[in-house]
């Protein structure tokens, strides 16, 4: 079987193209020149980092500023590949900001604690106190623990979510696929809308059958699930089915799918009828939530999103205050590592014309999402999508979009596993690069 790997770390370097150089060779330069006004950020995964990158180049006249606590971040998307065994580690889906620092971006190594919308400040949990002009909120999701009875920070040892890398790592759940007998039972339990990444507990479940295939033959995945259907599911279940045989086993909400409580000392979920199952490992993916500092700093208003203004993403909530990523309310848009950069881009153009007088573009929002689900085999769903006139809701372009055929050749699978490779290496050399 061949050895799929993502990337090389030396293809990313050389990929960041002449741009990248002549911004790198004078930050100061750059930080001397921002005298338009200050773009702080807070969070730096897919939509803080592609936003500090974006205002960077765009309005250089701008100081942008990004409060992250981490000094590296390890990527939601490609993740799931570790556990095929496609590489052996998480250093090839790990990345550090010292490019973003030198294109003139000053990075605050601190967690942000409070956003006071009427003062204008950040405050970190260090005791620093930043000031903006704009400010952008990109941090993420928070798990809902105990939304499923006995499900809390501490049962997640036991029974590993690995949906937050800064929680917890994939390694926690590959390590004890590794340890699991062959003819083992492998139960996961899928989250209900909305929830961060729609296809990833299915792409999820397509690596460790990948996995199983190849080291433990004879075992078993049994999917609980809290919905009625999922993204791309007529592609996932015919590829199961092809490339896995009966080794899957998906079970809708509507017969009895949706975990309800866990026990993790006998190693079991329960139902919602009351219908109990064992399993040797078992992933828990938890209804989710905006990160903390989101609903600490009422984005939210009391709910589990922030509310924007689809034009923009400017938060209704507080002004000059703008919500990317997957921390905001934005169906039919999926919270997804492709949206979280397309929504940075709006959300920079719009605060960079605010704060040096110019015109935004026109708003159009793009989405592709694309899964791996076996060597070689990949797939994939793609939207367009406008706000509305009034920036009360988004709608899906008419007649664009779709998803993979269901009638494709193995040349076309194995292009599109080719393609997602491609756009991981483009989105992670944009941000990181």
């Amino acid at each position: 079987m061949t050895k799929h790997t993502p990337f090389s770390v030396s293809r990313r370097r050389a990929l960041a193209g002449a741009a990248a150089i002549a911004v790198a060779g004078a930050p100061a330069i750059l930080r001397a020149q921002a005298t338009a006004g200050r773009l702080v950020i807070v969070g730096g995964g897919f939509g803080g980092a592609s936003a500090a990158r974006a205002a960077r180049e765009r309005f250089p006249a701008v100081a942008v500023t990004l409060i992250e606590p981490a000094a590296s971040f390890t990527t939601c998307p490609y993740g799931n590949l570790l556990i095929a065994g496609r590489y052996s580690d998480t250093s090839p889906i790990t990345f550090g900001y010292d490019k973003l620092i030198a294109r003139g971006v000053a990075k605050v190594t601190d967690t942000a604690v409070e956003i006071d919308s009427a003062k204008k400040t950040v405050r970190t949990s260090g005791g620093q106190t930043i000031a903006y002009d704009r400010l952008i909120v990109s941090p993420g999701i928070d798990l809902k623990w105990n939304a499923i009875k006995g499900y809390d920070e501490a049962a997640s040892a036991a029974m590993p979510h690995c949906w937050k890398p800064s929680l917890q790592p994939v390694t926690a759940l590959t390590d004890k696929l590794k340890a699991m007998p062959d003819g083992g039972v492998f139960i996961m339990s899928a989250p209900p809308n909305p929830f961060r990444c729609p296809p990833g507990p299915y792409e999820r479940a397509s690596m460790v059958a990948e996995y199983f295939k190849k080291a433990k033959p004879k075992s078993k995945i049994l999917i609980l699930d809290s919905k009625d259907g999922f993204s791309k599911q007529p592609l996932f279940l015919a590829a199961w089915k092809q490339l896995y045989g009966d080794m899957i086993e998906w079970v809708s909400s509507n017969n009895e799918g949706r975990v309800v409580a866990v026990d993790p000392a006998s190693m079991t979920v329960e139902t919602e009828f009351g219908k109990k199952h064992k399993g040797d490992v078992i992933n828990i993916i938890p209804p989710q939530q905006a990160a903390k500092i989101a609903r600490d700093s009422g984005l939210t208003g009391g709910g589990d999103w922030a509310a924007i203004d689809t034009r923009s993403f400017e938060s209704k909530a507080a002004r000059d205050v703008f919500v990317i990523g997957d921390a905001n309310a934005a169906p039919p848009m999926p919270k997804s590592g492709f949206v979280a950069n397309n929504t940075a881009m709006r959300a920079v153009a719009v605060a960079g014309a605010q704060m040096t007088g110019g015109t935004p573009p026109k708003a159009l929002y793009f989405n592709t999402c694309y899964s791996h689900v076996g060597d070689n085999y990949g797939i994939s769903v793609v939207g367009i999508y406008r706000p509305n006139a009034d920036g009360s809701k988004i709608d899906e372009a008419p007649n664009s979009g779709g998803i993979s055929a269901r009638e494709a050749t193995a040349d076309i699978r194995a292009g599109e596993a080719t393609y997602a490779d491609g756009w991981y290496r483009s989105i992670t050399d944009y941000m990181f690069g």
